[in-house]
């Protein structure tokens, strides 16, 4: 019996955890539902014939994949505590439990059931495939190559193991070598997700008539690939076809409607035909459906230069320019290369700056509707407010629980008004958490059933900084937002790449601006229980006034009253740098 696989989605594209067997091939799944289930497949017990139930083993409970996840990892403890257990049954069962820590997100715990699987000396090449997608899962890419390449040392016929370095290889841009793995996959069995990998490889390559006929291929094995046919509209669009371009992209929303990429790539067919109506609307549905999806503000972007309009054009190419992770996918890594070219090409269309002026954005979140309310937000956001009006900022805006849509916008006002600044700063307290990398902002109105909602109810980091780009010589973020989150206990864990930790992670911007934590990476920043504001927002607020303290000294000092006034329980940290030829004073030395 072949063995059955789960796959996961990463950098959009599958990752497939083959699945414990003593078989040496393996057949690839014939739709992508069938190779994307939610649970990770394993082996099926056989069905007895009898009519009354049979009592099943710990061992058979431990293996169904339909089981609750808490019912089958007590029934894999109870097997492995058993007084005999041959080493192919404790393979299985460590395998077992990986795939359902991999699915929990659990990916340290997961590595370790499948290190322990690896001891007893059973398919091992499997073993070693389903690490490397966890590893990759993780973030550690050099890792997963390794785990992937060593299952082909191990197995040449392990098709899904040269898929899954492809992907690799891929998100790398480095289209040669994954084409190289596409094509040894191929030659072993012919299935869809290798086919649409290498006609997105050769797409990067601009090699226009293979991508085209791997696409082809892919959706002739399976109809209903919706990320094939989307990515066949892409092509269509490079080679100009641009009304085969909108059948593709049209039949791939048939299939999921609300596919953002998909609006978002039949918005550039349209704005290719020149029906920029037609394109305006698909990216407006698109970035509503998902306000930080990046290919979406590139497109609209495009469109407006198209129109002439080079201060909407600005602003949607800062929205997508910059990249405080590296989890990018191909595509969102191209769209910011594109964003970053025109930005820089508009820049003598920027209008004129004040200088010396001097504007902040500030911002506290506590009334949160589908969670307790915070205590302190709106207080130490007022506290700033009035801080930085006494430090002579002459704009400072209080924007205090917002909405999605509404933090949005007041970030997208902001945004064109630094454009005409030389200081811009945003102060935000209130909720904040990271999920697999990128860091969110939480507006009040937020769900966050599942972690796969904080890309579309959540203000990604990254548009936060965007606000700030357009000045001159300061650009500050100041984020008061790493407490425990609420959200977490409660979320589904669905996606890959995406685990949900609290407080907010640590990140390696680009030089000319600075990023400001409450806490450092990891850590949960304390809310001032029983006082009015928060041990930061205090220490911050007054060390501010204090004249003839520079910015990089200030923030040193702020770390060290948080220390004390904490106890040492939080440490403030910042990321960035500012220019290194410019001293910048809140409060000039009297």
């Amino acid at each position: 019996m072949a063995p059955l696989r789960s796959c996961v989605q990463a950098f959009g594209i599958c990752l497939a955890l083959t699945v414990l067997s003593a078989s040496a091939d393996a057949q690839s799944p014939s739709s992508p539902e069938q190779a994307a289930p939610q649970q990770p497949e394993t082996l099926a017990a056989p069905q007895a014939p009898a009519k009354a139930p049979v009592p099943r083993s710990d061992f058979e409970i431990c293996q169904d994949t339909k089981a609750a996840t808490k019912v089958a990892l007590s029934a894999c403890d109870r097997a492995l505590s058993a007084s005999v257990v041959p080493d192919e049954q404790k393979a299985k069962i460590h395998y077992r439990r990986g795939h359902i820590f991999a699915n929990l997100r659990n990916y340290d715990r997961a590595i370790q059931e499948y290190d322990v699987a690896l001891t007893f000396n059973l398919a091992a090449d499997q073993i070693l495939n389903s690490r490397g997608s966890t590893k990759a899962n993780k973030g550690d890419f050099d890792g997963a190559v390794a785990d992937f390449t060593e299952a082909v040392r191990l197995r040449p016929s392990n098709s899904w193991a040269l898929n899954n370095r492809g992907n690799i290889y891929l998100n790398r841009g480095d289209a040669d070598r994954a084409i190289a793995d596409y094509d040894a996959a191929l030659k072993i069995q012919n299935f869809a997700m290798a086919h649409m990998n290498r006609g997105r490889a050769y797409t990067l390559k601009n090699d226009l008539d293979r991508a085209r006929a791997d696409l082809d291929e892919a959706v002739r094995l399976v109809p209903k690939f919706e990320f094939a046919l989307r990515s066949r509209c892409q092509v269509q669009i490079l080679r100009n076809l641009f009304d085969r371009a909108l059948e593709d992209c049209n039949a791939a929303l048939e299939i999921v409607p609300n596919s953002v990429a998909a609006l978002a790539r039949r918005g550039d067919a349209y704005r290719g035909k020149d029906d920029l109506n037609a394109a305006l609307s698909d990216y407006d549905k698109a970035l509503n459906l998902n306000p930080n999806f990046v290919p979406g503000y590139v497109g609209r972007g495009q469109l407006y230069e198209k129109r002439g309009d080079s201060n909407r054009a600005r602003a949607d190419y800062r929205s997508a320019a910059f990249a405080l992770t590296r989890f990018d996918d191909i595509d969102t890594a191209q769209a910011r290369i594109v964003a970053r070219e025109r930005l820089n090409a508009l820049a003598k269309a920027q209008g004129p700056v004040t200088p010396g002026r001097r504007i902040a954005l500030v911002i506290g979140n506590t009334a949160y509707k589908n969670v307790s309310p915070l205590e302190n937000p709106v207080r130490d956001a007022a506290m700033m407010a009035q801080t930085l009006r006494s430090t002579g900022f002459q704009t400072v805006t209080l924007a205090n629980d917002l909405s999605r849509d509404k933090f949005f916008e007041t970030l997208r006002t902001f945004a064109k008004d630094a454009e005409s600044a030389d200081w811009a700063l945003v102060y935000y307290a209130g909720h904040g958490l990271e999920i697999g990398g990128v860091n969110y902002l939480v507006p009040v109105d937020a769900r966050l059933k599942a972690d796969r909602d904080a890309e579309t109810e959540a203000v990604a980091l990254e548009q936060v900084i965007a606000s700030v780009q357009g000045a001159r010589k300061l650009k500050l973020v100041i984020l008061d937002a790493c407490r425990d989150n609420p959200f977490v206990p409660k979320m589904q864990r669905s996606i890959a790449l995406r685990l949900v930790n609290k407080g907010l992670s640590n990140i390696e911007p680009d030089a000319g601006f600075m990023v400001v934590y409450g806490a450092k990476a990891g850590e949960t920043a304390l809310d001032g229980e029983g006082t009015q504001n928060s041990p930061f927002a205090t220490a911050l607020a007054r060390n501010i006034k204090t004249p003839g303290i520079e910015i990089r000294k200030l923030l040193d000092t702020v770390r060290d009253d948080v220390l004390a006034a904490t106890k040492k329980q939080q440490q403030p940290f910042h990321y960035g740098s500012l220019p290194g030829r410019e001293d910048f004073f809140f409060v000039a030395a009297k």
